[in-house]
């Protein structure tokens, strides 16, 4: 049995790990004893963003948890407004203010927004920061494969992360083959499905019995063993510290074809509708 390492190096050199604790909608003392929780078993990845409204719950969570700073991978998103201002220093300072840290490992396009056309101007003036010890490394969420060769082709410049919502019913072939022909590590955000359906799917449950996990396991074992990184959300720290526990145990290449071929298609996506509220 060959056992997939817990983290993944992104184009950046930084050192990602490969499951996270995911944040959205969490808010105020829910999340901060989320996080809190989520540290306590052992994630070292926490995602946020500024329009989830719970930076300072996160911030609160990390800084109380006796975790070195430097142990701890956070990823935080720049918001929409902060883009159409061209205020990207502002954004960042105003996370790094309500997270109450110093610098941020990861800091992603929140979505491309291509009517406004802004998002390869925003992906500049992000990289500057980088130079300035303000972002360890540089990403996207939300995009396509259009998008990203856009991005790519006018700054030169290839995005440590594409953070998709994605799932074994949303398998999102053709993103991951062009994150894979260049070098972007795939995030996952709903990881898990959004409504349990997923869960409840026959081949899910078998696999589970199989290998005496739980369905999130074995959701979570399709993800990390094709090298995508998944952002899963729980409040509860048993179920936290079981998605975290995806890494003593490998799946057969039939069962991860199998378990793909629940993939729904892009219709099964939510994104595009999310993206005209953002």
């Amino acid at each position: 049995m060959t056992l997939t390492p817990s983290t993944i190096t992104l184009n950046s050199g930084a050192v990602l790990p490969r499951i996270g604790l995911g944040t959205w909608p969490l808010t105020g003392a829910d999340a901060e004893r989320a996080v809190a929780s989520g540290i306590e078993v052992g994630y070292r990845h926490l995602d946020t963003a500024a329009a989830y409204g719970n930076e300072k719950a996160v911030g609160a969570a990390v800084n109380r948890s006796g975790v070195a700073r430097s142990e701890m991978f956070v990823t935080s998103k720049i918001q929409g407004k902060d883009e159409d201002s061209r205020d990207v220093r502002g954004g960042l300072e105003r996370s790094l203010t309500e997270l109450d840290l110093e610098y941020l490992d990861l800091y992603l396009i929140h979505w491309p927004r291509p009517r406004l056309g802004r998002y390869v101007e925003t992906f500049t003036a992000m990289l500057d920061l980088v130079d300035e010890g303000l972002i360890r490394s540089v990403g996207v969420s939300n995009f396509k494969p259009a998008h990203l060769e856009r991005l790519i082709s006018e700054t030169g410049q290839v995005p440590a992360v594409n953070q998709i919502q994605l799932n074994t019913t949303l398998a999102r072939l053709q993103t991951r083959e062009c994150h894979a022909r260049h070098g972007i590590v795939t995030g996952a955000w709903s990881p898990l499905g959004s409504d349990g359906t997923l869960l409840r799917e026959p081949i899910v449950v078998a696999l589970a019995e199989k290998y005496g996990r739980t369905p999130a396991q074995i959701a979570l074992r399709w993800h990390v063993q094709q090298d995508i990184v998944a952002v899963p959300r729980s409040v509860d720290p048993k179920r936290q510290a079981q998605n975290l526990d995806v890494f003593g145990f490998a799946l057969e290449p039939a069962e991860i074809d199998e378990l793909t071929g629940l993939d729904r298609g892009e219709a099964a996506a939510h994104d595009a509708d999310l993206e005209e509220r953002t």
